[in-house]
Protein backbone atom coordinates (compact mmCIF):
# COMPACT_ATOMS: atom_id res chain seq x y z
CA UNK A 1 0.00 0.00 0.00
CA UNK A 2 1.01 3.99 -0.18
CA UNK A 3 2.84 5.59 2.61
CA UNK A 4 -0.15 6.46 4.40
CA UNK A 5 -0.73 10.51 6.06
CA UNK A 6 -3.55 12.02 7.27
CA UNK A 7 -5.59 13.66 4.81
CA UNK A 8 -5.02 16.94 6.29
CA UNK A 9 -1.31 17.48 6.23
CA UNK A 10 0.04 18.54 2.70
CA UNK A 11 -0.02 21.88 0.96
CA UNK A 12 -1.09 25.11 2.78
CA UNK A 13 -3.99 24.85 4.80
CA UNK A 14 -6.69 22.95 2.71
CA UNK A 15 -8.37 25.84 1.99
CA UNK A 16 -11.31 23.59 0.61
CA UNK A 17 -12.11 22.54 -2.69
CA UNK A 18 -13.98 25.78 -3.74
CA UNK A 19 -10.56 27.94 -2.79
CA UNK A 20 -7.92 25.67 -3.65
CA UNK A 21 -5.49 27.30 -6.52
CA UNK A 22 -3.32 24.27 -7.51
CA UNK A 23 -4.19 20.88 -7.92
CA UNK A 24 -1.69 19.64 -5.43
CA UNK A 25 -4.27 21.81 -2.77
CA UNK A 26 -7.19 20.83 -4.68
CA UNK A 27 -6.35 16.53 -4.25
CA UNK A 28 -5.56 17.38 -0.45
CA UNK A 29 -9.17 19.51 -0.05
CA UNK A 30 -10.90 16.41 -1.99
CA UNK A 31 -9.04 14.16 0.35
CA UNK A 32 -10.48 15.88 3.42
CA UNK A 33 -13.65 16.54 2.18
CA UNK A 34 -15.11 13.94 0.74
CA UNK A 35 -12.76 11.32 2.00
CA UNK A 36 -13.97 7.74 1.54
CA UNK A 37 -16.02 8.28 -1.33
CA UNK A 38 -15.61 6.91 -4.09
CA UNK A 39 -13.28 9.27 -6.73
CA UNK A 40 -12.56 6.79 -9.32
CA UNK A 41 -14.14 3.75 -10.00
CA UNK A 42 -12.90 1.38 -13.18
CA UNK A 43 -13.45 -2.08 -13.15
CA UNK A 44 -13.20 -4.16 -9.86
CA UNK A 45 -11.46 -0.92 -8.70
CA UNK A 46 -12.70 1.63 -6.40
CA UNK A 47 -9.99 4.54 -5.60
CA UNK A 48 -11.72 6.54 -2.78
CA UNK A 49 -10.41 10.62 -2.59
CA UNK A 50 -8.06 9.95 0.70
CA UNK A 51 -6.77 6.91 -1.17
CA UNK A 52 -5.93 9.23 -4.82
CA UNK A 53 -4.35 11.48 -2.14
CA UNK A 54 -1.83 8.44 -0.92
CA UNK A 55 -1.24 7.70 -4.63
CA UNK A 56 -1.02 10.56 -6.00
CA UNK A 57 1.69 11.78 -3.53
CA UNK A 58 3.35 8.37 -3.78
CA UNK A 59 3.86 8.74 -7.85
CA UNK A 60 5.08 12.31 -7.17
CA UNK A 61 7.65 11.02 -4.44
CA UNK A 62 8.44 7.93 -6.94
CA UNK A 63 9.23 10.90 -9.74
CA UNK A 64 11.20 12.89 -7.44
CA UNK A 65 13.07 9.69 -6.38
CA UNK A 66 14.11 9.41 -10.33
CA UNK A 67 15.78 12.55 -10.35
CA UNK A 68 12.40 14.15 -11.82
CA UNK A 69 12.68 18.22 -10.24
CA UNK A 70 10.31 21.18 -10.36
CA UNK A 71 10.06 23.41 -13.34
CA UNK A 72 10.60 19.66 -15.54
CA UNK A 73 7.82 17.94 -18.26
CA UNK A 74 6.40 14.60 -18.06
CA UNK A 75 3.50 13.25 -20.58
CA UNK A 76 1.01 10.64 -20.76
CA UNK A 77 0.60 8.75 -23.56
CA UNK A 78 -2.62 6.65 -22.91
CA UNK A 79 -5.78 6.02 -22.69
CA UNK A 80 -8.72 6.69 -19.78
CA UNK A 81 -7.67 4.73 -16.82
CA UNK A 82 -7.39 5.98 -12.93
CA UNK A 83 -3.59 5.33 -13.53
CA UNK A 84 -3.82 8.65 -16.24
CA UNK A 85 -4.89 10.46 -13.49
CA UNK A 86 -2.39 9.96 -10.72
CA UNK A 87 0.39 10.23 -13.01
CA UNK A 88 -0.97 13.68 -14.30
CA UNK A 89 -1.78 14.80 -10.69
CA UNK A 90 1.38 13.40 -9.39
CA UNK A 91 3.81 14.95 -11.97
CA UNK A 92 1.89 18.43 -10.67
CA UNK A 93 2.13 17.48 -7.10
CA UNK A 94 6.02 17.83 -7.60
CA UNK A 95 6.19 20.94 -9.09
CA UNK A 96 6.08 19.21 -12.87
CA UNK A 97 3.97 20.63 -15.93
CA UNK A 98 2.03 17.87 -17.86
CA UNK A 99 2.09 17.15 -21.12
CA UNK A 100 -0.44 15.19 -22.97
CA UNK A 101 -0.18 12.71 -25.87
CA UNK A 102 -3.18 11.66 -28.19
CA UNK A 103 -3.32 8.15 -28.38
CA UNK A 104 -3.97 8.16 -32.20
CA UNK A 105 -0.47 9.35 -32.27
CA UNK A 106 1.80 7.24 -34.35
CA UNK A 107 5.56 7.35 -32.92
CA UNK A 108 6.60 10.16 -35.07
CA UNK A 109 3.75 12.09 -33.87
CA UNK A 110 4.57 11.18 -30.12
CA UNK A 111 8.13 12.21 -30.65
CA UNK A 112 7.36 15.45 -31.88
CA UNK A 113 5.31 16.42 -29.37
CA UNK A 114 7.68 15.20 -26.66
CA UNK A 115 10.96 16.95 -27.89
CA UNK A 116 9.48 20.14 -28.36
CA UNK A 117 7.83 19.59 -24.79
CA UNK A 118 11.96 18.17 -23.71
CA UNK A 119 9.39 16.04 -21.51
CA UNK A 120 11.67 13.93 -19.39
CA UNK A 121 9.74 11.22 -18.01
CA UNK A 122 6.58 9.43 -20.34
CA UNK A 123 4.11 7.61 -18.51
CA UNK A 124 2.81 5.00 -21.44
CA UNK A 125 0.10 2.45 -21.87
CA UNK A 126 1.58 -1.00 -22.65
CA UNK A 127 -0.42 -3.05 -25.16
CA UNK A 128 -3.57 -1.21 -26.18
CA UNK A 129 -5.74 -2.06 -29.45
CA UNK A 130 -3.17 -4.54 -30.18
CA UNK A 131 -0.83 -1.80 -30.34
CA UNK A 132 2.73 -1.83 -28.34
CA UNK A 133 2.82 1.75 -27.86
CA UNK A 134 6.76 1.52 -26.13
CA UNK A 135 7.67 -0.51 -29.49
CA UNK A 136 6.26 3.23 -31.57
CA UNK A 137 9.37 5.12 -30.05
CA UNK A 138 11.74 2.49 -30.87
CA UNK A 139 13.19 4.40 -33.90
CA UNK A 140 12.53 7.65 -32.55
CA UNK A 141 15.24 9.62 -31.57
CA UNK A 142 14.63 11.51 -27.52
CA UNK A 143 17.13 12.99 -26.00
CA UNK A 144 15.44 14.47 -23.23
CA UNK A 145 13.44 11.26 -22.40
CA UNK A 146 14.99 9.62 -19.24
CA UNK A 147 12.00 6.96 -18.51
CA UNK A 148 9.30 5.52 -19.17
CA UNK A 149 6.62 4.67 -17.26
CA UNK A 150 4.41 1.80 -18.34
CA UNK A 151 1.00 1.62 -16.94
CA UNK A 152 -0.07 -1.59 -18.42
CA UNK A 153 2.29 -4.87 -19.62
CA UNK A 154 3.78 -4.60 -22.82
CA UNK A 155 5.68 -6.50 -25.67
CA UNK A 156 8.80 -4.43 -24.79
CA UNK A 157 10.59 -3.96 -21.95
CA UNK A 158 11.64 -0.81 -22.44
CA UNK A 159 10.20 1.26 -19.14
CA UNK A 160 9.43 0.61 -15.58
CA UNK A 161 6.55 -1.25 -14.33
CA UNK A 162 3.93 1.05 -12.80
CA UNK A 163 4.12 -1.01 -9.67
CA UNK A 164 7.51 -0.76 -9.79
CA UNK A 165 7.33 2.87 -9.77
CA UNK A 166 4.88 3.10 -7.15
CA UNK A 167 7.00 0.90 -4.94
CA UNK A 168 10.01 3.56 -5.43
CA UNK A 169 7.52 5.85 -4.39
CA UNK A 170 6.74 4.14 -0.92
CA UNK A 171 10.56 3.52 -0.40
CA UNK A 172 11.24 7.09 -0.78
CA UNK A 173 8.39 7.87 1.32
CA UNK A 174 9.41 5.41 3.99
CA UNK A 175 13.11 7.24 3.83
CA UNK A 176 12.27 10.68 3.52
CA UNK A 177 8.89 11.08 5.06
CA UNK A 178 6.11 12.86 3.16
CA UNK A 179 6.79 16.11 4.52
CA UNK A 180 9.48 16.33 2.12
CA UNK A 181 7.22 15.81 -0.86
CA UNK A 182 4.43 17.97 0.64
CA UNK A 183 7.66 20.67 0.39
CA UNK A 184 7.82 20.83 -2.98
CA UNK A 185 3.73 20.74 -3.28
CA UNK A 186 3.05 23.60 -1.03
CA UNK A 187 5.81 25.61 -3.71
CA UNK A 188 3.57 25.27 -6.68
CA UNK A 189 1.15 28.38 -7.10
CA UNK A 190 -1.69 29.56 -8.48
CA UNK A 191 0.20 30.75 -11.88
CA UNK A 192 2.68 28.27 -12.01
CA UNK A 193 2.65 26.23 -15.26
CA UNK A 194 0.40 23.16 -15.17
CA UNK A 195 0.06 21.75 -18.38
CA UNK A 196 1.26 21.84 -21.81
CA UNK A 197 -1.52 20.78 -24.61
CA UNK A 198 -0.60 20.40 -28.18
CA UNK A 199 -2.64 21.60 -30.83
CA UNK A 200 -3.69 19.41 -33.08
CA UNK A 201 -1.30 20.68 -35.75
CA UNK A 202 -3.87 20.13 -38.65
CA UNK A 203 -2.40 23.08 -40.69
CA UNK A 204 0.96 22.41 -39.78
CA UNK A 205 3.41 22.00 -36.71
CA UNK A 206 1.59 21.19 -33.26
CA UNK A 207 2.07 24.25 -31.06
CA UNK A 208 2.01 23.85 -27.22
CA UNK A 209 -0.71 26.09 -25.40
CA UNK A 210 0.90 26.64 -21.75
CA UNK A 211 -2.04 27.15 -19.11
CA UNK A 212 -1.44 27.50 -15.19
CA UNK A 213 -3.29 25.96 -12.45
CA UNK A 214 -5.09 28.82 -11.15
CA UNK A 215 -6.71 29.82 -14.40
CA UNK A 216 -7.45 26.05 -14.85
CA UNK A 217 -9.57 25.75 -11.44
CA UNK A 218 -11.10 29.04 -11.47
CA UNK A 219 -12.83 28.48 -14.92
CA UNK A 220 -14.15 24.60 -14.36
CA UNK A 221 -15.02 25.50 -11.14
CA UNK A 222 -17.54 27.62 -13.07
CA UNK A 223 -18.09 24.98 -15.35
CA UNK A 224 -19.42 22.66 -12.40
CA UNK A 225 -21.38 24.95 -11.02
CA UNK A 226 -23.08 26.35 -13.99
CA UNK A 227 -23.79 22.29 -15.00
CA UNK A 228 -24.75 21.80 -11.37
CA UNK A 229 -22.13 18.90 -10.79
CA UNK A 230 -22.35 17.79 -7.11
CA UNK A 231 -21.33 14.02 -5.17
CA UNK A 232 -24.13 12.81 -6.15
CA UNK A 233 -23.37 12.08 -9.58
CA UNK A 234 -21.76 9.17 -11.43
CA UNK A 235 -19.93 10.36 -14.26
CA UNK A 236 -19.07 8.33 -17.47
CA UNK A 237 -15.58 10.12 -18.53
CA UNK A 238 -16.14 9.00 -22.23
CA UNK A 239 -13.89 12.50 -23.23
CA UNK A 240 -10.34 11.50 -23.79
CA UNK A 241 -8.13 12.53 -20.65
CA UNK A 242 -5.17 13.95 -23.06
CA UNK A 243 -8.27 16.64 -23.96
CA UNK A 244 -9.28 19.43 -22.20
CA UNK A 245 -13.19 18.29 -22.40
CA UNK A 246 -11.44 15.11 -20.45
CA UNK A 247 -8.99 15.93 -17.83
CA UNK A 248 -10.11 19.46 -17.05
CA UNK A 249 -13.78 18.91 -16.93
CA UNK A 250 -13.62 15.30 -16.07
CA UNK A 251 -10.92 14.91 -13.25
CA UNK A 252 -10.35 18.45 -11.79
CA UNK A 253 -14.22 19.01 -11.27
CA UNK A 254 -14.83 15.41 -9.92
CA UNK A 255 -12.48 16.11 -7.60
CA UNK A 256 -13.93 19.76 -6.97
CA UNK A 257 -17.23 18.29 -6.41
CA UNK A 258 -16.98 15.01 -4.96
CA UNK A 259 -18.37 13.47 -8.39
CA UNK A 260 -17.82 9.35 -9.14
CA UNK A 261 -15.85 9.04 -12.17
CA UNK A 262 -15.90 6.44 -14.34
CA UNK A 263 -13.12 6.29 -17.26
CA UNK A 264 -14.05 4.82 -20.55
CA UNK A 265 -11.50 4.12 -23.02
CA UNK A 266 -13.23 3.20 -26.26
CA UNK A 267 -16.61 4.52 -27.34
CA UNK A 268 -19.19 1.62 -28.45
CA UNK A 269 -22.63 2.78 -28.35
CA UNK A 270 -24.17 -0.75 -27.05
CA UNK A 271 -21.39 -1.02 -24.57
CA UNK A 272 -22.44 2.55 -23.32
CA UNK A 273 -25.98 2.23 -23.33
CA UNK A 274 -25.85 -1.44 -21.49
CA UNK A 275 -22.96 0.84 -18.59
CA UNK A 276 -25.32 3.90 -18.08
CA UNK A 277 -28.18 1.56 -17.39
CA UNK A 278 -26.24 -0.70 -15.09
CA UNK A 279 -24.09 1.88 -13.05
CA UNK A 280 -27.02 4.16 -13.28
CA UNK A 281 -24.60 6.93 -14.88
CA UNK A 282 -26.55 10.24 -14.23
CA UNK A 283 -23.61 12.66 -15.95
CA UNK A 284 -22.70 12.49 -19.67
CA UNK A 285 -20.40 14.86 -20.94
CA UNK A 286 -19.34 14.69 -24.83
CA UNK A 287 -19.18 15.80 -28.83
CA UNK A 288 -22.34 15.62 -30.55
CA UNK A 289 -21.39 12.47 -32.16
CA UNK A 290 -21.76 10.97 -28.80
CA UNK A 291 -25.15 11.54 -28.08
CA UNK A 292 -26.41 11.26 -31.68
CA UNK A 293 -25.15 7.52 -31.57
CA UNK A 294 -26.99 6.95 -28.18
CA UNK A 295 -30.67 7.92 -30.53
CA UNK A 296 -29.73 6.47 -33.89
CA UNK A 297 -29.21 3.09 -32.11
CA UNK A 298 -32.10 0.68 -32.61
CA UNK A 299 -31.84 -1.12 -29.66
CA UNK A 300 -31.67 1.96 -27.30
CA UNK A 301 -35.71 1.68 -26.63
CA UNK A 302 -34.92 -1.49 -24.47
CA UNK A 303 -32.41 0.37 -22.34
CA UNK A 304 -33.71 2.09 -19.00
CA UNK A 305 -31.72 5.60 -19.17
CA UNK A 306 -33.62 7.48 -16.69
CA UNK A 307 -30.87 8.00 -14.47
CA UNK A 308 -29.17 10.23 -17.19
CA UNK A 309 -30.14 13.86 -15.73
CA UNK A 310 -26.98 15.58 -16.89
CA UNK A 311 -25.14 16.66 -20.20
CA UNK A 312 -23.37 19.01 -22.25
CA UNK A 313 -21.85 19.43 -25.44
CA UNK A 314 -20.07 21.93 -27.63
CA UNK A 315 -19.72 21.84 -31.56
CA UNK A 316 -19.32 24.60 -34.88
CA UNK A 317 -22.62 22.13 -35.60
CA UNK A 318 -24.87 20.99 -33.04
CA UNK A 319 -28.11 20.61 -34.69
CA UNK A 320 -31.53 22.10 -32.79
CA UNK A 321 -32.55 18.63 -33.60
CA UNK A 322 -30.35 16.98 -31.41
CA UNK A 323 -30.69 19.29 -28.64
CA UNK A 324 -34.21 19.01 -28.47
CA UNK A 325 -34.06 14.95 -28.90
CA UNK A 326 -31.56 14.67 -25.95
CA UNK A 327 -34.13 16.65 -23.83
CA UNK A 328 -37.33 15.01 -24.60
CA UNK A 329 -36.49 11.31 -26.73
CA UNK A 330 -33.29 10.71 -23.80
CA UNK A 331 -34.99 12.59 -20.95
CA UNK A 332 -32.00 14.55 -20.19
CA UNK A 333 -33.07 16.67 -17.56
CA UNK A 334 -30.22 19.41 -17.92
CA UNK A 335 -28.71 19.82 -21.38
CA UNK A 336 -26.39 22.77 -21.55
CA UNK A 337 -23.86 23.66 -24.46
CA UNK A 338 -20.63 25.50 -24.01
CA UNK A 339 -17.47 26.64 -25.88
CA UNK A 340 -14.03 27.15 -25.50
CA UNK A 341 -10.33 26.08 -27.08
CA UNK A 342 -7.08 25.16 -25.96
CA UNK A 343 -5.91 28.91 -25.63
CA UNK A 344 -8.47 29.46 -23.49
CA UNK A 345 -7.94 26.92 -21.09
CA UNK A 346 -11.13 24.85 -23.13
CA UNK A 347 -13.68 27.28 -21.99
CA UNK A 348 -15.51 30.97 -22.47
CA UNK A 349 -18.80 30.86 -23.06
CA UNK A 350 -21.80 28.65 -21.49
CA UNK A 351 -25.55 28.24 -21.84
CA UNK A 352 -27.38 28.33 -18.14
CA UNK A 353 -29.36 26.24 -16.18
CA UNK A 354 -32.85 27.92 -16.67
CA UNK A 355 -31.93 29.35 -19.92
CA UNK A 356 -34.88 29.07 -22.86
CA UNK A 357 -34.48 26.07 -24.81
CA UNK A 358 -33.86 28.24 -28.24
CA UNK A 359 -31.08 29.54 -26.54
CA UNK A 360 -29.54 26.39 -25.33
CA UNK A 361 -30.29 24.81 -28.97
CA UNK A 362 -29.03 27.54 -31.11
CA UNK A 363 -26.18 29.10 -29.29
CA UNK A 364 -23.40 27.93 -26.53
CA UNK A 365 -24.37 30.50 -23.64
CA UNK A 366 -23.04 33.69 -22.87
CA UNK A 367 -19.42 34.88 -21.71
CA UNK A 368 -17.96 33.10 -18.05
CA UNK A 369 -18.29 35.06 -15.22
CA UNK A 370 -14.59 37.73 -15.50
CA UNK A 371 -14.35 37.05 -19.08
CA UNK A 372 -14.87 39.26 -22.00
CA UNK A 373 -16.09 37.63 -25.69
CA UNK A 374 -17.21 39.62 -29.00
CA UNK A 375 -17.08 38.49 -32.77
CA UNK A 376 -14.92 40.94 -34.66
CA UNK A 377 -14.13 42.35 -38.17
CA UNK A 378 -10.81 41.96 -39.60
CA UNK A 379 -9.42 45.22 -38.12
CA UNK A 380 -10.60 44.15 -34.49
CA UNK A 381 -13.86 46.02 -34.41
CA UNK A 382 -16.82 45.06 -32.48
CA UNK A 383 -19.36 44.13 -35.27
CA UNK A 384 -22.81 44.55 -34.77
CA UNK A 385 -24.91 42.08 -33.00
CA UNK A 386 -26.84 39.59 -35.44
CA UNK A 387 -23.35 39.95 -37.67
CA UNK A 388 -20.66 37.14 -38.34
CA UNK A 389 -17.46 37.63 -37.66
CA UNK A 390 -14.30 35.83 -35.53
CA UNK A 391 -14.50 35.37 -31.97
CA UNK A 392 -12.11 37.39 -29.78
CA UNK A 393 -11.63 36.55 -25.37
CA UNK A 394 -9.92 37.94 -23.33
CA UNK A 395 -9.52 37.55 -19.70
CA UNK A 396 -7.95 35.57 -17.00
CA UNK A 397 -8.67 31.94 -18.74
CA UNK A 398 -6.11 33.22 -21.53
CA UNK A 399 -3.10 31.37 -22.00
CA UNK A 400 0.47 32.13 -21.05
CA UNK A 401 1.05 31.43 -24.75
CA UNK A 402 2.63 29.03 -26.81
CA UNK A 403 5.19 26.92 -25.84
CA UNK A 404 8.98 28.35 -27.39
CA UNK A 405 7.13 30.21 -30.10
CA UNK A 406 6.55 34.03 -29.60
CA UNK A 407 6.06 34.94 -32.94
CA UNK A 408 2.88 32.52 -32.90
CA UNK A 409 2.01 33.95 -29.37
CA UNK A 410 1.96 37.31 -30.96
CA UNK A 411 -0.62 36.28 -33.77
CA UNK A 412 -2.72 34.62 -31.78
CA UNK A 413 -3.02 36.75 -28.76
CA UNK A 414 -3.29 41.03 -29.54
CA UNK A 415 -1.49 44.28 -27.67
CA UNK A 416 -4.46 44.30 -26.42
CA UNK A 417 -4.72 40.94 -24.57
CA UNK A 418 -7.40 39.70 -26.76
CA UNK A 419 -7.05 35.91 -28.40
CA UNK A 420 -8.05 35.75 -32.01
CA UNK A 421 -9.72 32.22 -31.96
CA UNK A 422 -9.73 31.41 -35.14
CA UNK A 423 -13.90 30.73 -35.20
CA UNK A 424 -16.48 32.52 -36.74
CA UNK A 425 -19.59 33.67 -34.53
CA UNK A 426 -22.39 35.56 -33.90
CA UNK A 427 -23.55 36.95 -31.03
CA UNK A 428 -27.19 38.21 -29.54
CA UNK A 429 -28.15 40.84 -27.95
CA UNK A 430 -28.40 39.39 -24.54
CA UNK A 431 -24.13 38.27 -25.31
CA UNK A 432 -25.44 34.36 -26.54
CA UNK A 433 -22.67 33.46 -28.89
CA UNK A 434 -23.57 30.56 -31.75
CA UNK A 435 -20.72 29.23 -33.42
CA UNK A 436 -20.74 29.09 -36.93
CA UNK A 437 -17.44 27.53 -38.44
CA UNK A 438 -14.10 27.71 -38.15
CA UNK A 439 -12.54 31.11 -40.05
CA UNK A 440 -10.08 27.95 -42.30
CA UNK A 441 -13.23 25.81 -43.02
CA UNK A 442 -15.16 28.47 -44.29
CA UNK A 443 -15.59 28.46 -48.22
CA UNK A 444 -16.66 30.57 -50.73
CA UNK A 445 -19.78 30.27 -53.38
CA UNK A 446 -19.99 32.50 -56.11
CA UNK A 447 -18.82 35.25 -53.92
CA UNK A 448 -21.08 33.80 -51.04
CA UNK A 449 -19.29 33.05 -47.84
CA UNK A 450 -20.55 29.49 -47.13
CA UNK A 451 -20.09 27.91 -43.04
CA UNK A 452 -19.83 24.19 -43.25
CA UNK A 453 -21.44 23.92 -39.52
CA UNK A 454 -24.61 25.93 -40.74
CA UNK A 455 -25.17 23.63 -44.01
CA UNK A 456 -24.61 20.13 -41.81
CA UNK A 457 -27.11 21.78 -39.02
CA UNK A 458 -29.65 22.42 -41.74
CA UNK A 459 -29.01 18.70 -42.99
CA UNK A 460 -29.45 17.30 -39.72
CA UNK A 461 -32.73 18.96 -39.35
CA UNK A 462 -33.68 16.36 -42.10
CA UNK A 463 -35.98 13.76 -40.19
CA UNK A 464 -33.79 10.72 -42.12
CA UNK A 465 -30.62 12.03 -41.46
CA UNK A 466 -28.31 11.59 -38.10
CA UNK A 467 -25.02 13.27 -39.13
CA UNK A 468 -23.59 15.38 -41.60
CA UNK A 469 -20.64 16.73 -42.66
CA UNK A 470 -19.66 19.28 -44.97
CA UNK A 471 -16.54 20.43 -47.21
CA UNK A 472 -15.59 22.58 -49.62
CA UNK A 473 -14.56 21.70 -52.74
CA UNK A 474 -13.35 23.09 -56.24
CA UNK A 475 -15.88 24.12 -58.43
CA UNK A 476 -14.31 25.62 -62.17
CA UNK A 477 -17.60 28.12 -62.00
CA UNK A 478 -18.43 28.89 -58.68
CA UNK A 479 -14.33 28.65 -57.20
CA UNK A 480 -16.06 26.15 -54.39
CA UNK A 481 -19.47 24.22 -53.84
CA UNK A 482 -20.39 22.23 -50.16
CA UNK A 483 -20.11 18.82 -50.81
CA UNK A 484 -22.13 16.20 -47.68
CA UNK A 485 -21.30 13.70 -46.41
CA UNK A 486 -24.18 12.21 -44.80
CA UNK A 487 -25.05 8.81 -42.25
CA UNK A 488 -29.08 8.31 -42.51
CA UNK A 489 -31.29 7.03 -39.65
CA UNK A 490 -31.90 3.58 -41.85
CA UNK A 491 -28.85 3.29 -43.16
CA UNK A 492 -30.03 3.36 -46.79
CA UNK A 493 -28.71 6.15 -48.71
CA UNK A 494 -31.37 8.74 -49.68
CA UNK A 495 -32.30 9.14 -53.41
CA UNK A 496 -29.96 12.38 -54.72
CA UNK A 497 -32.54 13.97 -56.68
CA UNK A 498 -35.07 14.07 -53.38
CA UNK A 499 -32.54 15.20 -50.77
CA UNK A 500 -31.42 18.09 -53.45
CA UNK A 501 -35.09 18.71 -53.81
CA UNK A 502 -34.83 19.50 -49.79
CA UNK A 503 -32.15 21.15 -49.40
CA UNK A 504 -33.62 23.43 -52.45
CA UNK A 505 -36.48 24.27 -49.98
CA UNK A 506 -34.55 24.48 -46.50
CA UNK A 507 -31.64 26.62 -47.71
CA UNK A 508 -30.14 29.47 -49.99
CA UNK A 509 -29.57 28.08 -53.37
CA UNK A 510 -25.51 29.06 -52.81
CA UNK A 511 -25.54 26.64 -49.67
CA UNK A 512 -27.39 23.80 -51.32
CA UNK A 513 -24.55 20.95 -51.81
CA UNK A 514 -23.37 19.98 -55.39
CA UNK A 515 -22.04 16.31 -54.28
CA UNK A 516 -23.30 13.93 -52.08
CA UNK A 517 -21.61 10.93 -50.65
CA UNK A 518 -24.06 8.26 -47.88
CA UNK A 519 -21.50 7.06 -45.80
CA UNK A 520 -21.68 4.06 -42.93
CA UNK A 521 -20.00 6.84 -40.61
CA UNK A 522 -18.07 9.57 -40.00
CA UNK A 523 -14.39 9.80 -39.77
CA UNK A 524 -13.42 10.72 -36.13
CA UNK A 525 -10.27 11.43 -34.25
CA UNK A 526 -10.05 9.98 -30.60
CA UNK A 527 -12.04 13.35 -28.88
CA UNK A 528 -15.36 12.64 -31.38
CA UNK A 529 -14.90 15.30 -33.84
CA UNK A 530 -15.45 14.96 -37.59
CA UNK A 531 -11.81 14.81 -39.46
CA UNK A 532 -12.38 16.75 -41.76
CA UNK A 533 -9.01 16.21 -43.89
CA UNK A 534 -9.67 12.68 -43.93
CA UNK A 535 -12.82 13.56 -45.89
CA UNK A 536 -10.68 16.24 -48.28
CA UNK A 537 -8.25 13.14 -48.84
CA UNK A 538 -11.25 10.77 -49.38
CA UNK A 539 -12.95 13.13 -52.31
CA UNK A 540 -9.14 13.53 -53.98
CA UNK A 541 -8.99 9.97 -54.23
CA UNK A 542 -12.31 9.92 -56.30
CA UNK A 543 -12.96 9.62 -59.49
CA UNK A 544 -13.15 13.15 -61.22
CA UNK A 545 -16.99 14.27 -61.58
CA UNK A 546 -19.22 17.19 -62.15
CA UNK A 547 -20.70 19.13 -59.73
CA UNK A 548 -23.27 20.52 -61.43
Amino acid sequence: MPHASPSGSGPGADPGTEKATTTPELVHAAAAEFGERIFIREGDRDISFRQFLELTRTAAAALVAGGFNAGEKAAIWAPNCQQWAIAALAIQYCGGTLVTLNTRFKGSEAATVLNASGASVLFCAGNFLDTDYPALLKDQSLPSLRELVLFQEADSESGTDWQDFLTRGEAFLASEGSESIDAIATAVAADSPSDILFTSGTTGTPKGVITSHGQNLMAFRTWADVLGLDVADRYLAINPFFHTFGYKAGILTSLMKGATLYPWQVFDVQAVLDFIQREQITLLPGPPTIFQSLLSHPERENYDLASLRKAITGAASIPVKLITDMQSVLGIETVLTAYGLSECCGLATMCRRGDAAEVIANTSGRAIPDVEVLCAAEDGSEVPRGEPGEILVRGYNVMAGYLDNPQATAEAIDTEGWLHTGDIGVMDEQGNLSITDRLKDMFITGGFNCYPAEIENLLCSHGEISMAAVIGVADERLGEVAMAWIVTRSGEPIPEEDIRAWCRENMANYKVPRLYEFVDSLPTNASGKVVKAELRERFRLRKPQTTA
